[in-house]
């Protein structure tokens, strides 16, 4: 039988110091030794056993026995002698490590938004809760929509909450957990080459994403373009809504380009009216046309459905003090003169019959 072979104390001595004392902060490795309802036992080796409440157990519920993990001391040695853990802690240190280096690298990352408030959405990452506000979605995403309506910004937004999206770390800050996203930032490099390839005068598709009293918002391949209300159509437009709706694909020119948005015109797309309907009037034509509108400057009359014409005050009567309102009823016919036509300035002037 072979003796046992004893341990001088200096090897005993040296055998402790080569195992390290835990404190409380120190993030170990160990192997799952079981998974019960409430908690979570870890094989820390030399280190004795850990303990994991089910409450600082990230994704406990894919523990399986056998398992390698690592987690944070909470206590390096409770009552009955076993080491307090929290592997939630070290998820998150090892989350903002994660992220720490990604943002320095501006590397792009996909989150998936898990909720939404009017501010933007709130996302996960690395087991990191962050938020991706509105200002910071693409145009393909970014809810525009009156200032006013603020259930159907909402509502946009919670359309996106499962969604995977394409983001940019924007601002990491883990002493003040603060973790902000944006899918603008992502998406620059891919929109800038577009950008280059885009030129005045080329006809675009786009998709509508926004109707507002002002004009149209349309996501084109990524990039916002504005259709301007009076960009709609040759006749004047009282409501943009009358002509387009969110979720439409439409046509449109390019009329200008800057750093950041199209901007964009339907009406440009099609024959102008204007110059067919005013070909043949000259200075001494006689029309009748219908007061739209009363100015302290004049009145405006429709001749044609596409042309508007001004009764300039001076041409009321002697001098500038004649009230329009007294001349003129509000959509009442008449019978006017022409005495100018300026084709390029597209304005006709016109005086009383």
């Amino acid at each position: 039988m072979a003796k046992a072979t004893k341990m001088t104390m200096d090897e005993l001595l040296a055998a402790e110091e080569s195992v390290k004392r835990l404190t409380a902060g120190d993030t170990v490795d160990g192997i799952v030794m079981s998974v019960k309802k409430h908690e979570i036992l870890v094989d820390l080796g030399a280190n004795g056993v850990g303990m994991v409440p089910r409450r600082e157990a990230a994704f406990a519920r894919n523990l399986e026995v056998g398992q390698e993990v690592s987690a944070s001391v909470i206590d390096a040695e409770m009552d009955d002698g076993t080491v307090l853990l929290s592997m939630r802690k070290a998820v998150k240190d090892k989350g903002w490590d994660e992220i720490t280096a990604k943002a320095e690298a501006g590397e792009i990352v996909e989150v998936t938004p898990f909720d939404a408030n009017r501010g933007g959405l709130l996302v996960e990452y690395e087991g990191i809760r962050g938020f991706l506000p509105v200002s910071q979605l693409s145009a393909e995403h970014y809810p525009r929509v009156s200032s006013a309506d603020k259930d159907e910004i909402l509502q946009r937004l919670n359309s996106l909450v499962g969604k995977g999206l394409k983001v940019r770390v924007l601002d990491a800050q883990k002493k003040e957990n603060k973790l902000i996203f944006s899918e603008k930032e992502a998406v620059k490099d891919v929109l800038a080459a577009r950008f280059a390839e885009m030129k005045v005068g080329d006809v675009v598709k786009g998709l509508v994403t926004g109707v507002v009293d002002f004009g149209v918002f349309v996501n084109v391949d990524g990039i916002e373009g504005l259709i301007h209300i009076s960009e709609i159509s040759w006749e004047r437009v009282n409501n943009p809504a009358d002509y387009v709706k969110v979720g439409d694909t439409i046509e449109a020119k390019i009329i200008a380009i800057d750093k950041e948005r199209l901007s964009l015109s339907m009406k440009q797309l099609k024959e102008d009216p204007w110059l067919s309907e005013v070909e043949g009037l000259k200075a001494g034509s006689k029309v009748e046309g219908t007061v739209t509108r009363i100015t302290p400057f004049g009145a405006f009359v429709q001749i044609s459905p596409a042309v508007e014409a001004l009764v300039h005050v001076s041409e009321l009567g002697e001098g500038n003090d004649v009230d329009p309102e007294k001349v003129f009823t509000l959509n009442e016919r008449k019978e006017f003169r022409v005495i100018d036509v300026d084709r390029e300035g597209r304005k006709i002037s016109l005086s009383i019959a």
